[in-house]
């Protein structure tokens, strides 16, 4: 019984360590990384800075997906502007959000 339990949660863990990978190299495929970081304010705030914002805010996810299809401003303070990201999917933006709100 603790072997099983033990193997679960090592394939969960796996899984959820692929697909954060694989979201943080969609971010840079997209270029993402050229305005944001994980853990740092470029041009734009951090990863961690906007899963902070948003975190008790539900509507959030649909809002970010978007803003990062369609561009926008003024979350961040004036002057805050995000281009929009035609290169983008729906469902590679739902992917990025969702990891973007991952973070901690």
């Amino acid at each position: 019984m603790k072997l099983s339990s033990l193997l679960i949660a090592a394939s969960l863990s796996l899984g959820v360590t692929g697909a954060a990978h694989a979201n943080a190299e969609l971010a840079k495929a997209k270029n993402c990384l050229a305005c944001h970081a994980t853990d740092k304010k470029l041009v734009g705030p951090s990863y961690k800075d906007v899963a902070a914002k948003y975190a008790k805010d539900k509507g959030a996810e649909a809002r970010l997906i978007k803003k990062v299809r369609e561009g926008g401003g003024g979350a961040w303070g004036p002057g805050s502007v995000m281009p929009a990201n035609p290169q983008v999917n729906a469902d590679e933006a739902a992917k990025l959000v969702k990891w973007v709100l991952s973070q901690k």
